[in-house]
């Protein structure tokens, strides 16, 4: 096992206007599970290959352990790496599949097939070992491709988004499986998804990336709770963060008849001007009485039994500014409430935040009260 140190890293490939990660500081512990998550072309794969040595360091250095690996050879590097592909040998039993890493380095034919089992018992294969991939289901292909990694015993996994390919139901047991596995064996893993869902339910910490830099590294819980900007707050939670831009006044942050009293520190980091931009996650919003609260129209009602999300617009009349922090979806209130719910399409409802509020510079977007 190994930790790892990005020190200072920028690829930036020929030809292109911008890096694809610029100047990447990140300590990853010895044993960490740690997740790479961001948007589409955010750099979270380019900073997967530079670490397995598939692309190219164009400035800083990567070590992994002791070892200086910013241009050691990829074979040189102690790593296994899962793909979303699977990338299995159609013609080899599943046996032969895990096995043939420990074959391409002349293991003994003995203790080739003892960590084949060992592996095919973690990954609950052992009765498909004989099996051809194309008759195994999808999620069982990804734990072949996982067995062929756990085989060499490796310093470091290395995972590309490796559950995209599955459906949603197979997706939630197979991420619960590998959890559970790289807790067993105890090995320093990064696995890179773009699924803040993924993220926040595997890993240790989680590095969030926007073009190509690092925005907050965290555990899930002070992603969530703390989050260092508006892209971390309108990227993780789901459904995200709700971002409001209104005034300071001497009372607090007002939301027509909502006020939420607003913190000497943040008071002390605010522009003269009094703008400054509020997040409230969707089950901190209460729906209120007219007089304590400001107006919305119900668009759309999502029942998902125990809960409810209400997705509303502001009316036209409002003082109030939506902001997205995440370019992904529509700029609208979302509201969660308990499910079953008598709200419906096209009511008006007033409501206020009775939650944690977030305070947002209105300028740079970084927060007030990291």
């Amino acid at each position: 096992m190994a930790g790892i140190t990005f020190s200072d890293v920028t690829c930036r490939y020929e030809g292109a206007s911008r890096d694809s990660v610029s100047h990447l500081n990140l300590d990853i512990k010895d044993g960490e599970f740690l997740v790479l998550v961001g948007p589409s072309g955010c750099g979270k794969s380019t900073v997967l290959r530079m670490l397995a040595g598939l692309e190219e360091v164009t400035s800083g250095s990567i070590h992994i352990g002791d070892v200086d690996a910013t241009d050691l050879p990829s074979q040189d590097r102690d790593i296994a790496m899962v793909f979303q592909s699977y990338a299995l040998y159609p013609h080899m039993t599943v046996r032969d599949n895990i096995a043939f890493p420990l074959k391409m380095a002349k293991f003994p034919k003995d203790k080739m097939n003892r960590r084949v089992e060992e592996a095919a018992r973690l990954l609950d294969l052992t009765d498909y070992l004989d099996r051809k991939p194309k008759a195994l289901s999808g999620g069982q292909r990804q734990r072949v491709a996982m067995g062929r990694a756990i085989v060499r015993e490796p310093q470091v996994f290395l995972m590309d988004e490796p559950l995209s390919n599955l459906d949603a139901k197979l997706r939630v047991q197979t991420r619960t499986q590998i959890s559970e596995l790289t807790t067993q064996l105890d090995v320093t893993t990064v696995y890179v998804t773009h699924d803040q869902t993924e993220a926040m339910t595997m890993g240790h910490r989680v590095a969030v990336l926007k073009d190509g830099v690092l925005q907050q590294v965290d555990t899930p819980s002070n992603l969530y709770d703390h989050p260092a900007n508006e892209f971390v707050a309108g990227f993780i939670g789901s459904p995200s963060m709700n971002i409001l831009s209104c005034s300071v006044d001497a009372d607090g942050a007002r939301l027509e008849n909502a006020v939420v009293p607003v913190p000497a520190e943040v008071r002390s980091r605010m522009h003269a001007d009094g703008a400054i931009h509020l997040g409230v996650r969707p089950e901190d919003f209460e729906i209120v009485n007219p007089e304590e609260g400001f107006e919305v129209h119900v668009d759309l009602v999502e029942e998902l039994g125990a809960d409810a999300y209400i997705h509303a617009s502001l009316s036209r009349s409002s003082s109030i500014k939506l902001k997205s922090p995440n370019v992904e979806r529509p700029v609208q209130i979302i509201i969660r409430t308990d499910g079953r719910s008598p709200i419906k399409r096209f009511d008006r409802l007033w409501i206020a935040p009775r939650g944690i509020s977030h305070f947002f510079d209105a300028q740079t977007g970084d927060s007030l009260t990291h």
